[in-house]
């Protein structure tokens, strides 16, 4: 397996010497893959990017040169962009090719554009987190937040993209991301008809049905902007098949060829491709073998228990934790012999702290882990221990120890967490895995999976796994490993980028 890895990585590297770097690479994304900084003495300093987007992207500047367009998001990347008066400028990376460009918003329209329509709305609706009886509310202010926040922030990052396109004489290929960025595409295409344009989708793409909480006018603007991409990428194939829905019943003019996954509107052909993301194998394995993570590994041991289940998530309400928690609860009720001997680890980052229906949500996990533990505990011993806070490499060295890893999120595009945990363990710890997570699809076979509602079937999906014949987790966690091993984030670049590249090529011989 380790050649097939090395074979992704030169193909990759092929691609982007002989093929990508007679071209211009924008990427656009509204968190950058850089984060400035000031410390507590006001020291203006800078460290990577957090995000599953910024992850899955970053590792490109290792082999082509990227003109990366974000937003600026904290008081010092304002101070950086007016520093580089609002151009793009050499990211100060060792090795890396990136030039980094931030736009600067007015607050309030920031925040109607990220904290109205981008989350909760967006967020919400693609991940069916709307109880539908009673939310979400469209009023006048979140139809003046698409308006005044949504609209003009996307129609920003298109200008700024145009700006980058016509200022080099190298053909650019413009890649889009995620649900910040649906009307970009449509404003791009207008001031640039030719370009080759990708947007690529980070989270789930739900239903027509579902899509149909929002007004007409704000879902035809998204599905009509998409449409102006050329390349339109999905996380799984089920999403591929409920975005062509959604194209075949909203838009008039769409014709829809669902074996060939494509949307021909007035001669234009859009691809629409499952680009399932992955991780940097190669990047992690070397993370475990660093001094930092010994020395939080070191740390983590004594709180282990004889057998012990660890959760990484991101604290929101889509990731599930407090029916994974329930159901551990139900797993120690029924179960007493595994009192006094399992432990329970949660390694949750902060996010969103500032919205209030993630405020209530962590709430309501930490008062589940107090009564939990208060239900349970002895002298000598504790049910669940919680780590708050965003810290990668302590939550690594906990996935390392772990004997059972609970991935039970409602639904996700993807959950990297659920292969990184697979690809750190190094006790043939056994994967319980949400059949609602993109990830499913690829590892599902070699985990346990469950119905992310089903408390029931959590529970014992938990009892499986602690009593689980050694045999057979090893021959589990080895499958695991390859499959991730096999299909890593070199493997989802070329894929993305070879599709991009092909098209550009076809179109550039087409002209000529």
């Amino acid at each position: 397996m380790e050649t097939e890895q090395t074979d992704n990585e030169r193909q990759l590297k092929e691609l982007c010497r002989r093929r990508l770097s007679a071209r211009r690479l924008i990427l656009a994304s509204n968190r950058g893959p850089i984060e400035y900084y000031f410390t507590e003495n006001g020291e203006l300093r800078f460290r990577r990017g957090s995000g599953g987007v910024v992850t899955a992207l970053s590792s490109l500047s290792r082999y082509v040169e990227i003109d990366w367009i974000a937003s600026a998001m904290g008081r010092g990347d304002r101070e950086i962009a007016q520093r580089a008066e609002g151009k793009h400028f050499k990211a100060p990376l060792d090795d890396d090719n990136l030039y980094l460009r931030f736009l600067v918003f007015p607050r309030s329209t920031y925040h109607k554009y990220y904290s109205i329509i981008c989350n909760p709305l967006l967020w919400f609706l693609q991940h069916y987190m709307w109880n539908s009886p009673t939310t979400p509310n469209i009023d006048i202010v979140t139809h003046d937040a698409w308006d005044n926040g949504y609209v003009p922030v996307n129609q920003a990052f298109a200008k700024a993209i145009v700006e980058e396109s016509m200022s080099s004489e190298l053909p650019p290929i413009v890649i889009l991301n995620d649900y910040h960025l649906y009307l970009a595409a449509a404003y791009v295409r207008r001031q640039l008809p030719d370009v080759v344009i990708q947007h690529f989708t980070h989270i789930p793409w739900p239903s027509l049905s579902y899509w149909q909480l929002l007004p007409s006018s704000m879902r035809q603007a998204i599905f009509e902007s998409l449409c102006a991409a050329d390349i339109v990428g999905l996380q799984t194939v089920r999403d591929v098949y409920n975005f062509l829905r959604c194209c075949e019943s909203s838009l008039d003019k769409a014709k829809v060829d669902y074996e060939q996954h494509t949307v021909n509107i007035e001669d234009r052909l859009i691809q629409v491709k499952a680009y399932p993301i992955s991780i940097d194998v190669v990047g992690l394995k070397k993370l475990t073998s660093s001094t930092r993570l010994k020395e939080y590994e070191a740390k983590l041991r004594p709180l282990c228990g004889e057998q012990t289940i660890v959760r990484v998530d991101r604290a929101e309400p889509s990731k599930n934790i407090t029916r994974g928690l329930r159901a551990f609860d139900k797993l120690l009720e029924r179960y007493p012999e595994f009192r006094g001997k399992v432990k329970f680890i949660a390694f949750l980052v902060p996010t969103r702290s500032h919205l209030r229906p993630y405020q209530r949500y962590m709430q309501r996990v930490t008062e589940l882990i107090e009564t939990i533990n208060s239900k349970y505990a002895t002298e000598e011993w504790y049910p669940i221990d919680l780590f708050y806070e965003n810290n990668y490499v302590q939550a690594i060295a906990g996935m390392r120890l772990y004997d059972a890893f609970l991935v039970n999120a409602v639904i996700d595009g993807m959950n990297l967490v659920a292969k990184e945990g697979p690809t750190v363990n190094d006790r043939d710890g056994v994967l319980i895995l949400s059949e609602t997570v993109g990830a499913c699809d690829q590892l599902g076979q070699h985990a346990l999976t469950v119905a992310p509602a089903d408390l029931e079937g959590t529970t014992q999906a938990l009892y499986t796994a602690l009593t689980m014949p050694l045999d057979e987790r090893k021959k589990r966690a080895s499958a695991l490993k390859k499959s991730i091993e096999a299909e890593d984030i070199t493997d989802w670049l070329l894929h993305l980028l070879g599709d991009a590249v092909n098209l550009a090529e076809e179109r550039s011989a087409k002209a000529t």
